[in-house]
C-alpha cells in the first residue's frame, strides 16, 4: 500500500505544478517572417542544435533550404544544414510545406551555435531570405552535467562519474553491481536520500526486469513518461522488497542540461557489451589503454592512464601522417585538476615544440584563439589510474588549431604524459613518456582490440636519485646558455617544479643557485637565442622576484604580481620588452637523453655538446639594488620554469664565508649606503614606476 501511495504523491506533486514547464532549451527568438508564411519558435537545444517549435512554410520557394552563415546579415555566404538529417554529407532535398511542426536542426561539419550568427530560411536560386531569427552573442546552451558515482553501500555497486546527457537520459559508465538483489531496479525519487516513495527507471534494454548484474558495462537509462531531471532529487540502485538502497547519487537543482529531444549522440547498444569496449589500443609501455567509439559525427574516447596525480595524459592526431610529430599535433590533454577538484579534457593544438607562450607553442586551443572543441564526460582516479571520457566532432570549423578525423581509414596517432605547470597547462613531456613508434588508428573500426589486462595491476617506479644542487659564490661573471634538464635527476626534483625539458645552464652548470652581494654589479653574457619567430630558440634572459617567470606571457594584472630586477626595458608607450637574449647556444645530447644512467652531474655533462649559432652574446650588466630582497630568481622573459635562485647578501658576506677578516666598517659602510639610497629612491618615486625596478 506505502509504494502505491507514494506513487500517487509523487503524481500529484507533478500535475500540482511543483515541476517546469515543456522544456527545450534555451529560447533563441521566433522566426521573423518576409515571405511564404514563415514561422516558428527556435530554441538551443545544445552547442551543435537547433529546435524550432511549431515550425510553418507554405512549401513553394523553388530552391528553399534552412540556412545559417556568419555574414552580419542572412547572405548568399551560408550553407545548408541538412534536413531531414539522413541527408548529412549529400544535398538534402528542397525544403517542403509545413503547418505546425517541430523540427530538429543539426549543425553540419563541426559548427556550433557560437560560429553562426543567424538561421533562415533562404531561397538559393533567388537569393531571398523568407524568414530569419538571429543567435544573440555569448548565448549560454544547456551543456551535460557530470555528477560523482553511485554511493557505494552494497551489492558491490559501484560506477565511474555519472552524466546527466540531456533531461531524460542518464549515462552510467563502469557500471558494477553484482546482481544478488532480488528485487532490485534503477529507482528515482524526491527528498534527501532515496525511500521507498519513488519509480522504477527501465533499464539500458527499456526493460522493467528486476537488474542483472553488471561487470563494466557503460550504459545508458531514460526517465519513463514526462519525467525529467527537473522532476527529481535522487538516482538509486533500490531493492524493493527489502526497502534496501544499494547506492544512489544526488541531483542539483542548479543543473542547465539539454532538453530531451532526441539529440543525444550517445545510444545505447541493442545488445548489452561487457568492459572494455570493443576498440582498445595500448600505449606508452601499456602505461595508457585507448578506447574508442565512433558515434554520429563525434568520436568518444576514454584514456586509462596509470599516472601521478600532478601529471597529464595527452592522446591525438600527429602533426604528420605515417610518423609521430609533435609540430601540427591536434591533441586532447586530460588531467585531473587537484586545485579544482575537477577533471579536465581540453584540446590542445602544438605549433612549435616548445612551451606555451600565449601565441605559439604547445597551447590549449582557447588561448590563442581557438576554442576547446572536447566535451568531457566523466572522469574518475582510482589506485593510481586516472581514466577520463570525452568526446570530440570529426571535423570542426577550426582549419587553423584542429585536425578532421576521418570518417572512414586510419590516421596517424600520438600520446603522451607529462607534468602540469601552475596554469594547470601541459609542460614537456621526457623522451620515454612520448610515442615515437608510428601508430595508427582508423576511428570508424569496430573490433580493434589488443588491451592486455588491468593498469591497476602496472607498479610506477620510482626514478633515480637526483643531483645535488649547484652553487656559485664569489663570480662577478656569468654566461647562461640553455640546456637539458637532466630528467629525473635534475630540474624539477631540485626545484619542485614542472619542467620544459629545457633550462638555463650557468657557467655550464645546470640551475645553480648564485649568490651575489648588494650593491656589487655583475656580468651575464646570455646566449638564450634572440629570433622571436622561433618560440622553441628565444629565451630573453631576466632578474625578478617570481619563482616562475614567463614575464612576458602574462597579461598587465599578472606582470604587476612580480617584480623586475634586470633584464627588461619599457618603451614610450610603457610595455615591457626584453633586452637580453644574444645567439643561441644550447648544450645537447650527443646520442640520447642518458641523465639517468649518471650518477653525477659531471658525468652527465660528457654526454652533451655544446652547439652555438652565429652572432654575438647579449651583455647583461647589473648593479644588485641595495634594497634587494634576500631572494631573487634568474629566468626566461618567454617561458616559465626554466631558472633557479639568486640569494642576495650584504656587501663582505662572500668573504666572511671564505674565512677573511671583515671589520665592522664594512657593516657601517653598508648601513650608510642603504639609509641614503633609501632617501634617495623617497626622492624620486614620483618618477618611478613600482614595476620598473632593475
Amino acid at each position: 500500500m506505502l509504494p502505491l501511495l507514494g506513487l500517487l504523491i509523487f503524481v500529484c506533486s507533478a500535475l500540482c505544478g511543483k515541476y517546469p514547464e515543456p522544456y527545450y532549451g534555451r529560447f533563441i527568438g521566433k522566426l521573423q517572417e518576409f515571405a511564404h508564411g514563415i514561422k516558428g519558435d527556435v530554441y538551443a537545444v545544445d552547442e551543435s542544435t537547433i529546435f524550432i517549435k511549431g515550425f510553418s512554410y507554405d512549401g513553394t520557394g523553388p530552391d528553399a533550404f534552412f540556412w545559417i552563415g556568419n555574414s552580419p546579415r542572412p547572405s548568399p555566404e551560408g550553407q545548408i544544414i541538412p534536413y531531414p538529417e539522413d541527408y548529412v554529407g549529400r544535398e538534402p532535398p528542397v525544403l517542403g510545406a509545413h503547418n505546425n511542426t517541430n523540427i530538429i536542426l543539426r549543425l553540419p561539419m563541426g559548427k556550433r551555435l557560437r560560429d553562426i550568427r543567424w538561421l533562415s530560411v533562404w531561397c538559393r536560386r533567388f537569393t531571398v531570405d523568407f524568414g530569419e531569427v538571429f543567435i544573440p552573442p555569448n548565448l549560454e546552451v544547456p551543456k551535460p552535467r557530470v555528477l560523482p558515482e553511485f554511493k557505494r553501500l552494497a551489492h558491490g555497486l559501484r560506477s565511474d562519474n555519472i552524466s546527466i546527457l540531456d533531461a531524460k537520459t542518464f549515462y552510467i559508465p563502469n557500471l558494477h553491481y553484482d546482481g544478488a538483489g532480488p528485487d532490485a531496479y534503477f529507482w528515482v525519487g524526491n527528498g534527501t536520500e532515496p525511500t521507498p516513495f519513488g519509480i522504477k527507471v527501465p533499464n539500458e534494454m527499456g526493460s522493467l526486469d528486476p537488474l542483472r548484474g553488471y561487470q563494466g558495462e557503460d550504459i545508458e537509462i531514460q526517465l519513463p513518461g514526462t519525467l525529467t531531471v527537473y522532476d527529481i532529487d535522487w538516482l538509486a540502485v533500490w531493492c524493493v522488497q527489502y526497502r534496501h538502497n544499494f547506492g544512489h547519487v544526488l541531483i542539483p537543482k542548479d543543473l542547465d542540461v539539454p532538453p530531451a529531444l532526441g539529440q543525444t549522440k550517445i545510444s545505447t547498444s541493442s545488445t548489452p557489451r561487457s568492459s572494455p569496449p570493443t576498440n582498445c589500443r595500448e600505449f606508452l609501455d601499456k602505461r595508457l589503454q585507448v578506447q574508442w567509439v565512433m558515434k554520429g559525427d563525434q568520436v568518444q574516447v576514454t584514456l586509462s592512464a596509470k599516472m601521478r596525480e600532478d601529471q597529464y595524459v595527452a592522446f591525438g592526431l600527429s602533426g604528420a601522417q605515417n610518423r609521430p610529430q609533435m609540430v601540427g599535433g591536434d591533441v586532447t590533454v586530460a588531467f585531473y585538476d587537484s586545485v579544482s577538484r575537477t577533471f579536465q579534457a581540453v584540446d590542445y593544438y602544438m605549433s612549435h615544440p616548445a612551451q606555451c607562450d600565449g601565441k605559439t607553442g604547445v597551447c590549449p586551443d582557447e588561448r590563442i584563439g581557438g576554442r576547446n572543441d572536447v566535451t568531457l564526460i566523466s572522469g574518475e582516479r582510482k589506485n593510481g589510474v586516472t581514466t577520463i571520457v570525452y568526446t570530440r566532432p570529426l571535423q570542426t570549423n577550426e582549419a587553423v588549431n584542429d585536425r578532421s578525423i576521418p570518417s572512414q581509414g586510419e590516421v596517424s596517432v600520438i600520446a603522451a604524459f607529462g607534468p602540469l605547470n601552475s596554469r594547470r597547462e601541459a609542460n614537456a613531456h621526457s623522451i620515454t613518456d612520448k610515442t615515437t613508434e608510428d601508430f595508427h588508428i582508423d576511428f570508424s573500426s569496430l573490433d580493434d582490440h589488443d588491451c592486455s589486462g588491468s593498469l591497476h595491476d602496472l607498479t610506477l617506479v620510482d626514478g633515480p636519485q637526483p643531483w645535488p644542487p649547484n652553487r656559485l659564490t664569489g663570480e662577478t661573471m656569468f654566461t647562461a646558455k640553455i640546456g637539458p634538464t637532466g630528467g629525473k635527476r635534475g630540474y624539477t626534483p631540485i626545484t619542485g617544479h614542472p619542467s620544459w625539458g629545457i633550462a638555463w645552464y650557468i657557467n655550464d652548470l645546470l640551475i645553480p643557485e648564485i649568490t651575489v652581494e648588494r650593491g656589487q654589479t655583475y656580468t651575464f653574457m646570455v646566449e638564450g637565442g634572440d629570433d622571436s619567430t622561433n618560440p622553441a630558440r628565444y629565451h630573453p634572459f631576466y632578474i625578478t622576484d617570481s619563482a616562475e617567470g614567463g614575464f612576458g606571457q602574462k597579461n598587465e594584472k599578472e606582470q604587476k604580481k612580480q617584480k623586475v630586477f634586470g633584464g627588461v626595458a619599457y618603451n614610450h608607450d610603457g610595455y615591457p620588452y626584453p633586452t637580453a637574449a644574444g645567439r643561441y647556444c644550447e648544450w645537447a645530447h650527443k646520442s640520447i637523453d642518458r641523465s639517468s644512467e649518471k650518477e653525477t652531474f659531471q658525468e652527465f655533462m660528457d654526454t652533451l655538446r655544446l652547439e652555438c649559432e652565429s652572432g654575438s652574446p647579449a651583455v647583461l650588466n647589473w648593479t644588485v639594488p641595495l634594497d634587494a630582497p634576500d631572494l631573487l630568481y634568474y629566468q626566461c622573459y618567454t617561458h616559465t620554469n626554466l631558472g633557479w635562485k639568486i640569494h642576495v647578501v650584504n656587501p663582505g658576506y662572500n668573504s666572511q664565508q671564505n674565512g677573511d677578516d671583515t671589520n665592522g666598517a664594512q657593516s657601517l659602510v653598508f648601513s650608510v649606503m642603504v639609509t641614503i639610497s633609501c632617501i634617495l629612491a623617497a626622492a624620486t618615486v614620483s618618477i618611478n614606476s613600482p614595476n620598473h625596478i632593475f
